[in-house]
């Protein structure tokens, strides 16, 4: 299996799609998969660039679109997680994971899926420690505070992806985990990023949240972006113990160190995307805790068997089947010959996708429950001040910008 790694995305899916095709032909390979470590940016319409944290210049449809109203399809099976600069509205409609587009597959806040025999994990957003014991307060649409606190890392998410114990191969997070730079060549790094220097010595830099996970899931491979940069580290876990290959990726532009392709020892194909018994089993048992408030979350709820769930959902999963439930457009598509106002629509949608999981998990849908989500008088701050608060991989190819990964 051949699997491509994409840094951060922003949006440009034509000229990612073009290069694998490219590569696919000059090297006379196939490509089985892409996964992207997030900054995705998939905008439907121009109503989604509201709730896209960026300056007003970078705020263009760019190319998702296409893929989302059908006028492209992906060529190959993608899988992304998210980043800090995400059309935060449409991933909150796919908090649990789902198809973002036809053959595009978003990971979820967090998650897991198989693809063939490979378990590929993933955490979205960025680490904040301000905000990261609360709950998920924000709804859109979003203000101009929320916007800017809607992809910051949960507690939450931490503790259900705490809970996996089979082993992950493939491990996704935006920021990299805090301290992962000891690891690696960090001298050669503050070399062209010498803004970095201060963040490591002070250990700083990365989120200490994705440190945790690493040193509990020990995936064979760890991908990450946002740095907008390349670096690689090797992390022995004890003196015996296995090891996961750490890569970090830039973003897609001309001459960026931003695409890597790996080459996974796995059953023949072909392969497709589908859903995870243990995750579902963990989603299950702790969806009753989600946390919706700005209040700290409380993770110590949750009373439900774990070998019950997984009993459960693979008895479900045996009727039903594996297979994500199918993608559906929740809003208008983008119209480029037309004017702003086709992308107008008022209202929040829950997507089919969402709505059938939870009712194959037989699950409350909570994701629209406002109660106390946005009281100006809950804000981060002030609760704050009032004390609230296995599989073998290798790299085989290099062309262009596929640089070898040296580790």
């Amino acid at each position: 299996m051949r699997i491509a790694v994409e840094g951060c995305m922003h949006g440009d899916l034509d000229n990612v799609y073009s290069t694998l095709r490219y590569l696919e032909e000059v090297e006379n390979t196939k490509i089985d998969l892409l996964i992207c470590c997030g900054d995705f940016q998939a905008v439907r319409n121009k109503k989604d660039l509201e709730s896209l944290n960026v300056p007003p210049k970078y705020r263009s449809m760019n190319s998702f679109w296409k893929y989302y109203s059908g006028q492209e399809v992906a060529p190959f099976p993608t899988i992304f997680i998210g980043g800090n600069h995400e059309a935060s509205n449409y991933l909150w409609e796919l908090y649990y994971g789902g198809w973002a587009a036809p053959n595009i597959y978003f990971l979820g806040f967090a998650g897991v899926v198989k693809f063939g025999n490979i378990r590929i994990g993933g955490l979205s957003g960025i680490y904040n420690e301000r905000h990261y014991h609360l709950g998920h307060y924000e709804r859109p649409p979003y203000n101009e505070r929320d916007i800017r606190s809607v992809y910051h890392v949960r507690e939450y998410d931490v503790h259900k992806l705490m809970q996996v114990e089979e082993p992950i191969d493939i491990f996704l997070s935006h920021d990299w985990p805090c301290g992962i730079t000891d690891h690696g060549n960090w001298k050669e790094l503050v070399r062209y990023k010498p803004f970095f220097e201060k963040e490591i010595q002070e250990r700083t830099l990365g989120s200490k949240a994705a440190a945790e996970l690493l040193e509990k899931l020990k995936p064979s491979y760890w991908f990450s972006a946002h740095l907008h940069c390349k670096f690689a580290a090797l992390v022995q876990h004890g003196e015996v113990g296995q090891v996961t290959k750490f890569l970090a990726l830039d973003k897609c532009l001309p001459g960026r160190k931003f695409l890597q392709i790996v080459e996974i020892e796995t059953v023949p194909g072909p392969y497709e995307i589908q859903y995870d018994e243990e995750w579902l089993a963990i989603t299950r048992k702790f969806n009753s805790i989600f946390p919706l408030t700005i209040h700290r979350a409380n993770l110590g709820g949750a009373q439900v068997d774990m070998q019950d769930c997984r009993d459960w959902v693979r008895s479900r999963l045996l009727t039903r089947g594996a297979k994500p439930f199918e993608f559906v457009q929740t809003v208008p598509c983008y119209d480029p010959s037309q004017s702003a106002s086709n992308s107008c629509f008022s209202g929040y949608h829950r997507n089919p996708q969402t709505e059938l999981l939870l009712q194959f998990l037989e699950l409350p849908y909570l994701l629209d429950n406002t109660l106390e989500s946005r009281d100006p008088t809950h804000s981060p701050m002030s609760l704050i001040s009032r004390g609230i608060f296995s599989h073998s991989l290798s790299v085989v190819v290099e062309v262009g910008q596929l640089l070898s990964f040296c580790l």
